[in-house]
């Protein structure tokens, strides 16, 4: 199973992110994300970044985390190389995610292109005969 691709769209970059269960599909969202500045492939697991989100529903947590990584990238140069762990659990109506990435500092590597932020705009998370199929589209 391949873990992302991208969809046409207009004018934003478009991703469908595939996994065997909602955390590996979030995970791969996550490379679809960093994969448009950087080749997560070539970068380094050098560097480790724990990520701890709270939100009320599942869209946010899929839209809280994503952004993360554009902050991190923002603020620290943080390319991501991998989600190593990730567990979301529905606590009431909270939901809550627990990840561990991989990755190093951008500066080592060759940045290809910038993402100003998630959307909301056709954003679908949904599974269909034991896969989960993430929709994002990406400011760019």
């Amino acid at each position: 199973m391949k873990k992302y691709e991208y969809l046409p769209h207009t004018s934003e970059a478009k991703f469908l992110a595939y996994g065997k269960s909602l955390e590996e599909a979030f995970a791969h969202a996550a490379l679809a994300v960093e994969n448009i500045i950087v080749e997560t492939e070539k970068v380094k697991p050098k560097i480790k970044k724990n990520i701890v989100i709270e939100t009320k529903h599942l869209k946010a947590l899929l839209y809280d985390f994503l952004q993360e990584f554009l902050v991190l990238f923002d603020s620290e140069y943080f390319a991501l190389h991998k989600v190593e762990e990730i567990k979301i659990q529905q606590k009431g109506s909270d939901y809550l995610l627990h990840a561990t990435a991989s990755g190093d500092n951008a500066q080592h590597y060759k940045i290809h292109s910038g993402v100003k932020s998630v959307t909301y705009n056709e954003m679908e998370i949904k599974e269909e005969k034991g896969i989960w199929n993430i929709t994002v589209v990406l400011d760019v």
